[in-house]
């Protein structure tokens, strides 16, 4: 991550997996484009952020996962992987958020938008994953150009920052904290860093943005 900020002023885009309500540190990596490219066209990427989150619980880490349909999915392109409705995840995901962040700050002040997202039921995984990506940079009145890929490039050129696969489930949490703020759970389970993007909003509200910005 710091590698990558070194080079920023040789990048004029950026082109990244599509994260299921991405991390903090991934949005904040974006902020720093005017152009974003969403790649759709990747082999799926198992145990990624592509289908899972991470928030706070008052007894620790959460991890949030979309089941996908059981096929050869290590074949199928993003766009054409499927999303699972066999089990109720939407209201289990729900669930879990609601008690994790109903006494946040800013819990009341998006719940209502945000709501909605666990009731739809897109077929694809790269549309449910669109579709919340939205949402947050309306909330975060972020104003970069969104983009999806209309090809696979293996090697973007000199002027696109490659950030697909950068932060994972495995390294998500590793290096510096690039940004600290007052979490619900904090006296208990202390400062989780670069967790969902919703943790940041719903403790900080509109000021999101402002952090987000921070270098």
């Amino acid at each position: 991550m710091n590698e990558l900020k070194e080079n920023f002023h040789l990048n004029k885009n950026i082109i990244s997996d599509l994260q299921y309500f991405g991390s903090i540190n991934w949005y904040k990596l974006l902020f720093e484009f005017s152009d974003i490219y969403i790649e759709q066209y990747e082999v799926y990427q198992k145990m990624s952020f592509r289908n899972r989150c991470i928030i706070a619980g008052s007894n620790g880490l959460i991890n949030l996962s979309v089941p996908i349909e059981k096929r050869r999915v290590q074949k199928l392109i993003m766009k054409d992987v499927r999303i699972s409705y066999s089990e109720n995840w939407q209201r289990q995901h729900w669930r879990s958020i609601f008690s994790s962040y109903r006494n946040s700050p800013f819990f009341e002040y998006y719940e209502e938008s945000l709501k909605p997202l666990f009731q739809i039921k897109p077929v694809y995984l790269l549309d449910l994953n669109w579709e919340i990506m939205e949402w947050v940079i309306k909330r975060i009145k972020f104003s970069a150009q969104l983009h999806k890929s209309l090809e696979y490039v293996r090697t973007p050129n000199y002027v696109t920052l490659d950030a697909r696969n950068l932060l994972t489930p495995k390294n998500y949490d590793q290096g510096e904290v690039d940004l600290k703020y007052q979490q619900v759970f904090e006296d208990r389970i202390g400062f989780k860093s670069n967790l969902c993007i919703l943790d940041l909003l719903f403790c900080n509200g509109p000021a999101s943005k402002s952090l987000l910005e921070m270098r």
